[in-house]
């Protein structure tokens, strides 16, 4: 959809950019002409997926340790990267964390968790780098990742779905103070695109082939990478310039198929439609 030119000299910042989602994200930035910053707290992970991301695409990428919990942490980034290519367009909240669990079961702590780290953290990053391009009189980009659960709620991932739901709020608030400083906010919330890390341990066992979600989907399919790719790379370009406060689902229609009351009658097969269909007559007949 995108020329190959499409993100020449932007600089972004992609948190959580070490592994799955971030890194198809940002690899994909990186091959539209981007500069690139990730991050993570494993400074590990982050060399190694730098280094793939230079090798297959010859662009330049910054890896910065830093845990998004810690606002000092997240100063340190926006200087490093200023250092490093001059200038940053666009920050990419990523990082996340989740817990499957009946709630009963989740500590004060657990909660705690995934609460500091999505919520908080984007938070943190939205303050550092908003505050920054205020004061530089510089035009800015906040792109949130959500997820679809966060305009429902749903059980057994509640702390995410509080956190989350946080976010998406924070999108629409900041957008609409913040767009006379020409700083645009918006955020994508992806139905099922499994990774194989994240997804292993909110799944684990045969619990994911049990639990399918491809049966959920009315696409009868999950999402590839570069789909959810494809839409980052256009809401961080400057294709999407007057897009702002929007929250754009891609799921292949999963959350509106949990929606519809009567949308699990799609198990019912053709012949006991042929019997339906003949007691409606029937009973009109009457």
């Amino acid at each position: 959809m995108l020329r190959d030119d499409a993100l020449q000299g932007k600089t972004i910042v992609v948190t959580g950019g070490g592994t799955g989602l971030g890194k198809a994200m940002g690899t994909y930035f990186l091959k539209l002409g981007a500069n690139l910053v990730i991050t993570s707290r494993k400074a590990d992970v982050l060399e190694k997926t730098a280094a793939e991301m230079e090798k297959e695409t010859g662009g330049k990428v910054l890896a910065l340790s830093c845990d998004v919990r810690d606002y000092a942490q997240v100063e340190h980034v926006l200087a490093e990267t200023i250092k490093t290519f001059g200038q940053v367009d666009c920050l990419l909240n990523n990082a996340a964390g989740n817990f499957i669990s009946p709630t009963e079961r989740l500590s004060a702590n657990a909660f705690s968790t995934i609460i500091d780290i999505v919520l908080k953290g984007s938070v943190n990053c939205s303050l550092a780098f908003g505050k920054h391009w205020i004061k530089e009189k510089q035009a800015g980009n906040i792109l949130n990742i959500v997820t679809t659960y966060a305009f429902t709620g749903s059980a057994y991932v509640v702390p995410s779905a509080c956190a989350k739901g946080g976010v998406l709020a924070m999108t629409r608030s900041l957008a609409a103070e913040w767009g006379k400083y020409g700083i645009r906010t918006n955020a994508i919330a992806p139905g099922p695109f499994p990774t194989k890390g994240a997804w292993d341990r909110l799944l684990p066992g045969d619990l994911a082939e049990k639990f399918d979600f491809k049966k959920r989907v009315p696409l009868k399919r999950i999402g590839e990478h570069q789909e959810l790719a494809n839409l980052a790379a256009f809401l961080v370009s400057d294709f999407s310039s007057y897009i702002n406060g929007e929250i754009i689902t891609i799921d292949g229609g999963e959350w509106l198929q949990g929606a519809g009351q009567f949308n699990g009658l799609e198990a019912i097969p053709d012949e006991l439609w042929d019997s339906f269909e003949q007691m409606t007559r029937s009973a009109k007949g009457s």
